[in-house]
């Protein structure tokens, strides 16, 4: 591509974007005197300054100037549900008003295990309030099972923001490479994605899941498995139902909660002795609470359904194809892959027109995760009109970048 056509093309869309979100620029200097970088996290950070979201409703949101977006960022994919799904929103709002906290177990918490036992096979469940915090308690768990140290996963991958000791990298899709590594490491686990999803989306090769399981089981190794973006967006029961993954233990966050800050663990019988018999404790004050509880119930058994993820395969099937075809009819080189409600076109980590893509879509009311791959996420709320319109606006820049097509482009 013309790397003159790309900056030109920036500087031109970047002025657009602060044209467009004054507001965000004012709440951003506000938010700068009391919050550290001016955001609640670092992945909201973004230059020149973030995009500050006042409301959402279905597959759309809004920001604090009043732009209105077709949403397929989704909240880091935790939105399958779509925003303010009525089936959530009445079960959250009938639970507010029955009280908020006990630092006690709830019926709710025990639908919803046994839902999440039936969907992924796992016999035992825990909740946290993070995937952070889900994927901590399951290294404990498995560095109490076998009673050594290391960790081994995967080169790119991220688990949490907490800083795990003893931690070792091993490539994906490599199964000689983790065999080698496990001989020289003897690690309590291997902790990994059925489906990369830190680095776009990276499909595990055939056969290479099978194959770290019988590795990890053969040599005595704890398999966790982290469903945290994977879990319920990908299939009802997530990398276990559609890629035919089998681990000792899943972690899942993001999705579970339909927006609410919730997260859990699942674990085999054999492992569970060591939680119900007190040798490790999982403790957590806000562990199960009840309005997380409540939206978890909701979404499992009313809004996630069968007919639900037929849906969203149908919808993500369309992005797929969709994208192929404008970079095709373009003369574009990149990569596409999908995963049900989850895709990703790669650029080859080229920075500069991921910025590009990111402000063109952005500026034409089409809102993704920024500073990452030309990702997407889809919910139960998009549907094909939501579909034809990231296709139209991404192929606006692709004409306007292609040798082929430039000219007859329309910004």
């Amino acid at each position: 591509m013309d790397r003159r056509r790309i900056r030109e093309l920036s500087g031109r869309e970047a002025g657009r974007f602060a044209d467009r979100t004054r507001g965000s620029e004012a709440l951003f200097r506000r938010a700068s005197g009391a919050l550290a970088g001016g955001v609640s996290s670092s992945f909201h950070s973004h230059e020149p300054w973030p995009v500050y979201i006042a409301r959402g409703e279905g597959a759309r949101v809004w920001d604090v100037d009043g732009n209105e977006y077709v949403d397929f960022h989704n909240g880091f994919s935790a939105m399958v549900q779509g925003h303010a799904n009525p089936a959530v929103v009445e079960a959250v709002s009938e639970r507010v008003a029955l009280g908020t906290h006990f630092g006690a177990t709830s019926e709710d918490a025990v639908a919803v295990a046994e839902e999440l036992t039936r969907r992924f096979g796992l016999e035992r469940w825990r909740f946290t309030n993070s995937g952070t915090e889900a994927n901590m308690a399951a290294i404990r768990l498995a560095r109490a099972f076998t009673g050594r140290e290391a960790v081994v996963q995967m080169a790119g991958a991220y688990h949490g923001h907490a800083e795990i000791s003893h931690l070792h990298e091993v490539d994906f899709n490599a199964p000689e490479a983790l065999e080698r590594r496990i001989a020289e490491l003897e690690p309590a686990c291997v902790i990994m994605e059925g489906a990369m999803t830190s680095v776009g989306l990276v499909l595990p090769e055939p056969g290479y899941l099978d194959a770290v399981r019988k590795l990890t089981r053969r040599r005595g190794v704890v398999l966790i498995l982290d469903e945290v973006k994977t879990g319920l967006t990908i299939a009802a029961g997530g990398a276990v139902e559609r890629l035919g993954a089998q681990p000792d233990i899943v972690t899942l966050a993001k999705s579970l909660g339909a927006g609410l800050p919730t997260g859990a663990v699942g674990m085999t019988a054999e492992l569970a002795e060591l939680v119900e018999d007190g040798r490790v404790r999982l403790f957590g004050t806000y562990n199960g609470n009840p309005l997380g509880m409540a939206a978890a119930s909701a979404s499992l058994q009313e809004v996630l359904t069968p007919a639900a993820y037929r849906e969203l395969d149908r919808l993500g099937a369309r992005m797929l194809a969709g994208c192929e075809r404008v970079i095709e009819e373009g003369g574009l080189t990149a990569g596409c892959v999908g995963l049900g409600s989850k895709g990703c076109v790669r650029w080859e980590g080229d920075r500069e027109l991921g910025e590009l893509i990111w402000t063109w879509l952005m500026n034409r009311g089409v809102y993704t995760t920024a500073g990452r791959e030309q990702e997407w996420n889809l919910s139960v709320a998009h549907d094909d009109r939501s579909v034809d319109r990231y296709l139209e606006v991404f192929g606006g820049l692709v004409a306007e970048l292609s040798p082929r097509l430039s000219g007859s482009a329309r910004a």
